[in-house]
């Protein structure tokens, strides 16, 4: 699914930079075609820019110049960039039949309506889901506005001094600028090009831990249904465990994902609000469509301790699995990268999702 508050032109592309702005790391995968299907060339995780305020255009312009010069990047390639839940939103909501150019106005016009929210000065996008639109009747000019047929739309908004700022720092590292999409979609891109089979059958959840939050996305047959943003993600967890074992935080990031079991009783009071805010979201949904979500699917960081799964499990009441992102893509990495992509795959979710909205 492609919602781009930004798109330069309609060509098909060749290849693409993607960059999933993290709060405390960025992750970025150089993407390919190659014959029929998609190769991975390179994937880069560097520390992100710190600010309490926002970061500047030449200050991110200098960290995607950096991006590119650890993805070996010697030539000005198309980017995509993802950004988080706090720089955009992203809601199910229903519009009239109408084209995606007109949907984007009325949100412009009337957000308030649409999204609960006065959204002035945003830029929108809308994806419209095909099982609802396909096979609807022809819409009848003179019909009341009750009567009229909607279509069910995934609808985004960001802000548009944001956007010309991400254009700017893009383009001022040496870069092109492609798009800018909202991150929430990168899992859901990714798994269905990576697990198809369960992407298309049953209802499935999509939990993607980040640093500083959460996402959950619900799927019924390969349509979203729902999706909630947690505000607790990795920092939480590793803050945490610093406070209570009175180490430091590195020394609690090493420990959360190497030796979570010697630490068990310190890990899962801090699991225990993650798990009841994920399986509200999952009541909710359950209890509002009659339908029992069958499987759990993590991603993030965290999703690459064993244990954490586990304990997620343990407070969902559903059986929870890790996934590879890259399973579906042909390898073109450096030797050192081949032997790193396993263990780095999940935190790369988001960057090879987003970059899936542009091929």
């Amino acid at each position: 699914m492609a919602l781009p508050f930004l798109k330069n032109g309609n060509k098909s592309l060749d290849q693409l930079v993607s960059v999933d702005l993290g709060g405390r790391t960025t992750k970025a995968v150089h993407m390919q075609r190659k014959g029929d299907g998609l190769a991975l060339c390179g994937f880069a995780v560097l520390d992100a820019p710190l600010s309490d305020k926002s970061i500047s255009v030449d200050l991110l312009a200098e960290h995607i110049k950096a991006i590119g010069q650890a993805l070996g990047i010697t030539k000005a390639k198309p980017v995509s960039l993802a950004v988080g839940v706090n720089e955009s939103l992203v809601r199910l909501t229903e519009l009239p039949q109408m084209p995606v150019g007109d949907m984007r106005l009325i949100l412009k016009n009337n957000s308030k309506n649409y999204l609960q929210q006065d959204l002035v000065g945003y830029v929108f996008d809308c994806f419209i889901f095909a099982s609802r639109a396909n096979g609807a009747p022809a819409k009848d000019k003179n019909a009341p506005a009750s009567m009229v047929q909607k279509h069910r739309v995934l609808a985004a908004g960001m802000k548009k001094q944001m956007v010309d700022d991400l254009q700017a720092a893009i383009r001022n590292s040496g870069l092109i600028a492609d798009r800018v999409v909202p991150g929430v979609i990168g899992p859901v891109n990714a798994f269905e090009m990576a697990q198809p089979n369960e992407f298309e059958k049953g209802v499935i959840a999509l939990v993607d831990i980040g640093f500083k939050n959460s996402t959950i996305c619900i799927l019924q047959e390969g349509e979203l249904m729902l999706n909630r943003v947690v505000a607790i993600g990795g920092d939480r967890l590793t803050a945490g465990l610093a406070e209570t074992m009175n180490i430091s935080y590195g020394e609690a990031e090493g420990i959360k994902i190497g030796m979570p079991e010697e630490v068990q009783a310190n890990l899962e009071p801090l699991i225990i609000p993650l798990g009841r805010e994920l399986r509200a979201s999952i009541d909710f949904f359950e209890h509002q469509h009659d339908k029992v979500v069958s499987q759990v699917f993590i991603s993030g960081g965290s999703a690459r301790s064993d244990f954490i799964v586990k304990l997620l499990q343990t407070e969902l009441l559903v059986d929870c699995k890790p996934w590879n992102p890259a399973s579906f893509l042909q390898m073109a990495l450096p030797p050192q990268q081949t032997t790193e992509i396993d263990v780095v795959a999940p935190q790369l979710t988001v960057a090879i999702g987003s970059a899936l909205a542009a091929f």
